[in-house]
């Protein structure tokens, strides 16, 4: 399955492939979904309960995700004949958006976390490094460089 590609240019606003993806994935259902179908819940019925999002809502960014390649529909394993959702490349490669999510939401927002991320015998701590050269990367070593053409940081560079 081909993932959907949109034109950064084609976004309202500054291009950006931020802008991009959350024309995507940028919606709530959208990434609760996703989320279940990580912890292995395939089925619509598994994914509208723990989501809590109404079924009309949910069967409309289902449907998104399966158009733009972050999900597919394929048989279940236990029942052949049903047809349940599965996350592609493109689905599995969210998978650290939403674990940043969780962390970002223990810190600043939820009062006592619901989860935890393990690592074997430990709780699992992310550190970005560098694939190019091995390197530990902190937030400080990373700068943005813009490629639109026309744009600075600041917005257009013409009025």
């Amino acid at each position: 399955m081909t993932t959907q590609r949109i034109d950064p240019g084609e976004v309202p606003g500054r291009p950006c492939s931020i802008a991009a993806s959350l024309q995507v994935v940028g919606d709530r259902w959208a990434l609760l979904a996703i989320r279940e179908v990580t912890f292995g819940n395939h089925r619509f019925r598994q994914i509208a309960k723990n989501t809590g999002a109404p079924t009309d809502r949910l069967s409309a960014r289902l449907k998104g995700l399966v158009s733009a390649g972050v999900m597919e529909r394929r048989p279940l394993p236990d029942e052949p004949r049903h047809e349940g959702y599965y996350l592609t490349d493109a689905g599995r490669d969210l998978v650290g958006v939403l674990r940043e999510l969780l962390r970002w939401g223990d810190r600043w927002i939820t009062t006592s976390p619901s989860m935890r991320l393990r690592h074997h015998d430990h709780e699992f701590t992310p550190r970005a490094v560098c694939a190019h050269c091995g390197e530990a990367a902190d937030r400080d070593d990373v700068e943005l460089e813009v490629t639109a053409d026309g744009w600075t940081l600041e917005g257009p560079s013409t009025p």
